[in-house]
């Protein structure tokens, strides 16, 4: 078997690989899955953060199901940003499973006919086997101060947050700030005025959170990095101590990333089986525990205990609460017209 390559957040791409190179959506080939009685393929389109993470689990995941069904399986992955990536799938690039960044993305893969419309109850924990929240990464000794989210808005603050038209995680960022800024002033109009100087301070829009990343910690552009935990944690131990901080303000969103069999397209491909397999393999304790190493929040009561010390508590709003559900919320504030639109065409005329 190839050993799979271990990417660092310094040498990221659009597709990571695991066997074999994966063409894009697009790009010529869409059915990359095939099985025969020893040897089984797998396609997991996932979002930008999961990079590292499926990296360690797959060839452990290979290596259980060689074990348990004596057939070699090889598990493809393609990254991008959420939205894109929900896209593609869509129109038609054939993934087996998806693990994804929010619940609204599989939910509009289902409506397209290729999922169960109930898939959100097959799983555990809503089917998101890994919750994470958002932070603040700050360059060294926080020269600006920031603190909370109030800070964001204030003259001078560089922001860098990805676009929420094509990023889950930039989503997760803005309705973040719309619950900070809710709950502080109770009124909407008071919110729009708060999300409009913060994205004012947000000078380039990338398309997904790995390159929101890049540009903070690469370009050295911006103050602050509105992040999923995971990468700040991350960011932090790759370029060293003493060059990042990791900043929790006062409160924020609780992220529940979306995990799914595609069944139409594993029925296909004759791959539910080891789709199925994969996903429940989730949720196996050492798999957990791996999780949590890779700066997720386990939902293992367990391996949560284990990483304790490494999640500080902090008060978590849903998206249930402060928008009445992921459809509720893409209708109101990513489609197009929508809050968001409204909000950032302010931005930009100021």
């Amino acid at each position: 078997m190839v050993r799979l390559k271990i990417l660092s957040i310094r040498h990221c791409i659009n597709i990571v690989v695991f066997v074999t190179l994966l063409p894009l959506a697009g790009c010529g080939q869409k059915s990359i899955a095939s099985k025969t009685d020893n040897h089984v393929e797998m396609l997991n389109v996932s979002y930008d953060p999961t990079r590292e993470l499926y990296q360690e689990i797959n060839p452990l995941f290979a290596a259980h199901w060689k074990q348990t069904s004596n057939q070699n399986v090889e598990i493809k992955m393609s990254h991008g940003g959420a939205g894109k990536q929900a896209r593609a799938v869509m129109d038609g690039l054939e993934a087996d499973v998806v693990t994804l960044a929010l619940e609204y993305d599989l939910n509009a893969i289902a409506e397209k006919g290729l999922m169960n419309l109930k898939w959100r109850s097959r799983l555990p924990g809503n089917s998101a086997p890994y919750t994470s929240t958002i932070v603040f990464l700050v360059r060294r000794g926080n020269p600006k101060g920031i603190k909370d989210w109030g800070d964001l808005v204030d003259p001078g603050v560089q922001v860098i947050t990805p676009n929420p038209k094509t990023s889950g995680g930039a989503r997760w960022n803005y309705l973040a700030g719309w619950a900070f800024a809710m709950k502080k002033w109770g009124s909407e109009v008071k919110a729009r005025e708060y999300l409009g100087l913060l994205f004012g301070n947000v000078p380039v829009l990338d398309s997904g959170a790995r390159g929101s990343t890049n540009t903070f910690v690469e370009r050295g552009i911006g103050d602050v990095l509105l992040a999923w935990e995971n990468e700040a944690l991350l960011a932090k131990r790759e370029f060293g101590e003493g060059k990042f901080d990791v900043v929790y303000p006062s409160m924020s969103i609780l992220a529940e990333p979306s995990v799914s069999l595609v069944d139409a397209n594993c029925k296909k491909h004759n791959t539910c089986d080891v789709a199925k397999e994969y996903l429940n393999f989730l949720y196996n304790e050492k798999i957990q525990q791996i999780v949590g190493k890779h700066n997720f929040r386990p939902r293992s009561q367990t391996a949560a205990k284990q990483f304790s010390d490494k999640f500080p508590k902090i008060q978590m709003v849903t998206v249930d609460e402060i928008a009445g559900g992921w459809n509720a919320a893409q209708k109101r504030h990513f489609a197009d017209g929508g809050e968001f639109d409204r909000i950032y065409s302010t931005a930009e005329s100021r």
